[in-house]
């Protein structure tokens, strides 16, 4: 089991509290990008950026297999304090120190043959790093691939943890809505977008799938109407927030969304228009890969602080590594660390001892992949 030493958690700690004071949002992770890169080529590890994203990979060790950390480093563009700003309220100036720190202790390590990667990949709060790392075919070659996740005490305590995330499918739509404006007193010529906006309100509330998943539809923005209070609104634009615990409810509640917006605007005689990026997949378990974690835990904290894999209706893009790339066996951990008020709460805060242990629950989990394939 690995041990860190005093002078490894100082050099952690000075991470976590630089990737904390300078968070960058999806896409803009530029300092951050050149942060890891000069971190990693310091310790002597070859270092892969792109000219067209952010992010960057690192690896040590050559031949099979070939096992993989990834590490999301965006941050979330959210008000705090009276302002917006970038706030890494999901953890993941954690998760990129975690996965620096894995890379350190692994370093140190007498190491079985195999490669390491270390990916740390741009924008996942907007769901597209995942699809950008694969279409640069970072992971054509990767066996295993092994992620972490920090985790809400409404999910698990603190100093305990899960050997995989079962996180659900999510989609966000962006829809245009197009009536006709009329002046306040003659509504009888105008249709108007906020009535139909709130009809389709209602209409998505009564969309009814398999109760026994959880899924939910909600509109979570709404923008009509100008300055002027005596016009009736011929425009307004929204957002819709869908999730589902499986892929196969998602598909279900896809179409009946499309059946809501035709009857809502067919009801007003207007034109309702959808559109989204893409569509989060929901988490299959591989069972060897949540079995590696599995043990790894156990070696790092004990059998009894061992919690089951963590079924949330949270949406991640790690899914799309097993979804898009079937021959990698992966799984993500769930790290307890009385993480509260909740994830992306502005004030969001957890025991940062924690990451100490996620480094050496990752280290155990990668050099014992390495040692099963070697052995």
């Amino acid at each position: 089991m690995t041990t860190l030493t005093n002078e490894m958690k100082q050099t952690v700690t000075d991470i976590f509290e630089h990737l904390h004071a300078h968070p960058e949002i999806s896409w803009e992770e530029t300092e951050t990008t050149a942060y890891i890169e000069d971190i990693l080529k310091k310790l002597g590890c070859k270092t892969q950026t792109f000219d067209d994203c952010t992010g960057v990979i690192g690896e040590i060790g050559e031949g099979a297999p070939v096992v993989a950390v990834r590490a999301d480093i965006d941050a979330l563009w959210q008000e705090v304090d009276g302002e917006f700003q970038a706030n890494h309220s999901c953890g993941h100036d954690a998760h990129m120190t975690m996965a620096l720190g894995t890379f350190m202790a692994l370093k140190e390590k007498e190491r079985p043959n195999g490669t390491i990667r270390f990916i740390f990949q741009p924008a996942e709060e907007r769901g597209g790093g995942a699809l950008k790392m694969i279409e640069k075919g970072v992971l054509a070659d990767v066996d295993y691939l092994y992620g972490v996740h920090v985790r809400p005490i409404q999910e698990t305590l603190n100093g305990r943890c899960a050997p995989a995330i079962l996180h659900g499918s999510s989609n966000h739509y962006v829809g245009t809505i197009i009536g006709e404006e009329a002046h306040g007193a003659r509504p009888h010529l105008g249709i108007n977008v906020i009535e139909v906006a709130s009809t389709l309100v209602q209409r998505l509330a009564h969309i009814h799938v398999d109760p026994r998943v959880a899924h939910s539809v909600k509109m979570t923005n709404l923008h009509a109407g100008g300055g002027s209070s005596n016009i009736i609104p011929g425009k307004a634009s929204f957002t819709l927030d869908v999730r589902a615990q499986t892929n196969e409810v998602m598909d279900e509640l896809e179409k009946e969304i499309e059946r809501a917006v035709h009857s809502v605007a067919d009801a007003f005689g207007a034109s309702i228009t959808l559109s989204t990026d893409h569509r989060l997949p929901a988490a299959t378990l591989n069972e060897e890969a949540v079995q590696i974690m599995s043990h790894a835990i156990e070696q790092v904290l004990g059998k009894e602080q061992l919690d089951p894999p963590i079924v949330t209706t949270g949406g991640e893009d790690f899914h799309f590594y097993a979804a898009k790339l079937p021959h990698i066996k992966s799984t993500m951990l769930g790290l307890g660390c009385d993480l509260k008020p909740g994830l992306h709460h502005p004030y969001m805060t957890f025991d940062r001892s924690a990451i100490f242990t996620g480094i050496e629950i990752l280290t155990e989990a990668v050099y014992q992949t390495l040692q099963q394939h070697s052995s």
